[in-house]
């Protein structure tokens, strides 16, 4: 029997890169996943193919989750799609979304950085929860940039990243009495369009050379992790937020 069969996940950000990779393995396991994107439904129809092609379940819905009306929506769809509970939620949904330092930086970008990184955690969760299995899990995504500050130009995306990184802390004793473990992944250098849009090649190349493993990550490593945490195998970890940068950055 599969680990996570008859289970419940709604995956924010779950059409591309890491979210398509959580996506993809947390069906493999059995869980059936609502997929929510923004604004490319081709990248959401595919991550659905790949999941339907082989024999798993899965809807793409779209919602902007910093909107709460689309919130409720994303949640109320979860549950036609699939009904029952939902005992999975992960939050990838996130992005550094350009790098400005602070004296150039318009109020206006940080308030949006603050709401795609932060306050979409925020409402996501309150949301869900009503509709959480006890017992369940949620997963959010916080970063590397928490502990060192981030890269030039981005310290909204770190700054918002930590108050994730608190919000799970928090969260975890807020529900420890229903069983619902919060944790939080924080990954370091992956290859993704993340990087490819942000972050020069030779960037890149550098921090890879300084990492101990000599490599970037790749989103299925951190789509495993995730799946741990999702999982009953994890079920005394809680309020944790779990490095994934090969060895760059110890917390």
């Amino acid at each position: 029997m599969k680990e996570l069969e008859s289970r419940i996940a709604l995956v924010t950000g779950g059409a591309r890169d890491i979210g398509r990779q959580v996506s993809l393995k947390l069906a493999e396991q059995g869980a059936a996943v609502a997929i929510n994107y923004y604004d490319n439904p081709d990248d959401a129809e595919e991550t659905v193919k790949l999941i339907s092609g082989k024999g798993g379940k899965a809807v793409a819905i779209q919602a902007d989750v910093t909107k709460p009306a689309d919130v409720k929506r994303l949640v109320d769809e979860t549950l036609k799609a699939f009904g029952g509970k939902i005992h999975i939620l992960v939050n990838v949904a996130g992005g550094l979304m350009g790098r400005h330092p602070i004296v150039e930086m318009e109020e206006s970008f940080w308030d949006a950085v603050m709401n795609v990184n932060l306050k979409s955690v925020f409402l996501v969760c309150k949301a869900a929860i009503p509709h959480l299995a006890d017992g369940g899990a949620i997963i959010n995504f916080s970063t590397q940039a928490v502990h060192d500050g981030g890269g030039p130009g981005a310290i909204a995306y770190a700054s918002a990243k930590a108050g994730v990184h608190t919000f799970t802390r928090g969260l975890a004793k807020e529900l420890g009495p229903r069983k619902i473990r919060v944790n939080a992944v924080s990954p370091g250098m992956i290859n993704t369009t993340f990087h490819n849009t942000f972050t020069k090649p030779e960037v890149r190349q550098r921090v890879a050379s300084m990492t101990p493993l000599g490599r970037e990550g790749e989103a299925a490593e951190v789509a495993e992790l995730v799946l741990f945490l999702a999982s009953d195998r994890s079920s005394f970890i809680d309020g944790e937020s779990i490095q994934i940068n090969g060895g760059l950055f110890f917390a």
